[in-house]
């Protein structure tokens, strides 16, 4: 490994703050895995649940959608309140309704309160991201901001899978019924209050924002509407950041259509539509697969920051990415699929990472929680119209050859034209005066 990078980490090691905050989003996104784990079990993977491609599509916009209509309006209060505090309350916060969950689940089952709760849970688990993400350039200086956030991520999506992983693998211990249906809601539970208790060892001033405003709830409602408007107006006029943005939410929703892909493949294709736990465990190779890719990400991307702009990063992750979508196009057998989601799985998390640092460095500080809230909108966003556009084009058996060419077609015109347009702007952000906030 070069020593430039050998030495980025032993410097994001030797920052207390850093290794503060990695360590909240290594618990808590541990926890975020067991929800994940234990919300699959429950709404994809019980034999008489979600066998087409409309059910699955119609679960997951009610997981993703209300967030994104709702997610707007976070962003100015990271930009207003102590990133710090909204870490601890917010944690303790989803322990509290996760645990309001598994009695309602112990109660009634799966039914309108369980959805509810569970969509109050996903949404502060991505607002809480989104705080993280704004903090982190508050810690460390800009030149290690790659870096970390090769790390801070990658490492945050492997906790996830190894959340997912137990709770996997509680539901195969543990005897059918309520104990198997709560096993990892309750575990989440827990580690988000650990997730709060080390977030105790951060100042209270330290992840920003510089300027939190004093005026209240009531005034930050008011002023969101101008805020986020303004926050649009500045990244669409600074010019990088706006198109790494645009470029993620496109690929996210490639992303989307594959997972969706995955789980009817896993669901009715590679194993029988009543065979749910052979179904679920074809599903968690196949995540594993890509996880195994982003684990591969963290690696390559700073290498590759040593060699060439973030900009020509993404291009390379898409391009390079849509490698593993041509094996699916050719086949849709267990092992090959595996191989070709892992290559996919390096290009998402790639490219994911050089869209973070992008945002992190070209925005200043009194826009970036709002910007990390945008973000969050456009992921969100673009998974839900992929879950539409999937009931129109995707078979129930979920792989497609047709539905596979295109998704690659997709891919490429979205990386030539984000390298046409960072061109224009000879990969540098514009300079924006006249919005609030710039000085």
């Amino acid at each position: 490994m070069p020593m430039r990078l050998t030495d980025d980490l032993k410097d994001l090691a030797s920052v207390p703050a850093f290794r503060s905050l990695l360590g909240v989003r290594l618990v808590s996104q541990t926890g975020d895995g067991m929800v994940q784990a234990g919300l699959a079990t429950l709404f994809f993977f019980q034999p008489q649940n979600m066998t087409t491609a409309s059910g699955v599509a119609a679960a997951l916009v009610v997981m993703l959608l209300p967030f994104s209509i709702v997610g707007p309006f976070t962003g100015p209060f990271i930009d207003r309140w102590r990133r710090r505090q909204t870490l601890l309350y917010g944690n303790l916060a989803r322990a509290g309704v996760i645990a309001l969950t598994t009695l309602a689940l112990r109660a009634t089952g799966i039914g309108p309160a369980v959805y509810v709760l569970v969509l109050v849970a996903l949404g502060i688990n991505r607002f809480l991201l989104s705080v993280l993400s704004a903090g982190l350039p508050q810690i460390i200086d800009h030149r290690r901001l790659l870096t970390a956030n090769s790390i801070v991520p990658t490492l945050g999506g492997a906790a996830t899978a190894i959340g997912a992983v137990i709770g996997f693998v509680l539901r195969l211990a543990l005897p059918a019924g309520t104990a198997q249906d709560t096993a990892s809601l309750l575990t989440a539970m827990v580690l988000y209050v650990l997730a709060a208790g080390v977030v105790t060892r951060l100042g209270a001033n330290q992840l920003g924002p510089d300027k939190p405003a004093d005026d209240g709830l009531g005034a930050a409602l008011a002023a969101t509407a101008g805020d986020l408007a303004n926050a649009v107006r500045y990244l669409v006029r600074r010019g990088t950041p706006g198109l790494a943005l645009t470029t993620m939410a496109l690929h996210r929703f490639v992303y989307g259509m594959q997972v969706i892909t995955m789980i009817l493949t896993a669901r009715n294709l590679l194993a029988a539509p009543e065979d749910a736990d052979t179904g679920l465990a074809i599903f968690a190779t196949l995540m594993g697969a890509m996880v195994a890719g982003h684990g591969l990400a963290v690696v390559l991307t700073p290498l590759a920051h040593e060699r060439v702009a973030p900009s020509t990063w993404i291009v390379m992750c898409l391009l390079g990415g849509s490698v593993g979508q041509l094996i699916l196009v050719g086949t849709y057998q267990q092992a090959l699929m595996t191989a070709g989601i892992f290559i996919f799985g390096v290009g998402v998390q790639g490219a994911k990472i050089a869209v973070d640092t992008i945002v992190q460095a070209d925005t200043a500080d009194a826009y970036r929680g709002r910007a990390f809230s945008i973000y969050d909108v456009l992921f969100n966003t673009a998974e839900c119209v992929a879950a539409g556009v999937a009931v129109l084009v995707m078979p129930d058996v979920g792989w497609s050859r047709p539905v596979q060419v295109a998704l690659v077609g997709f891919v490429w015109c979205v990386a030539l034209t984000y390298r046409a347009c960072v061109c224009a702007l000879h990969d540098r952000p514009r300079e924006v005066s006249g919005l609030p906030g710039l000085g």
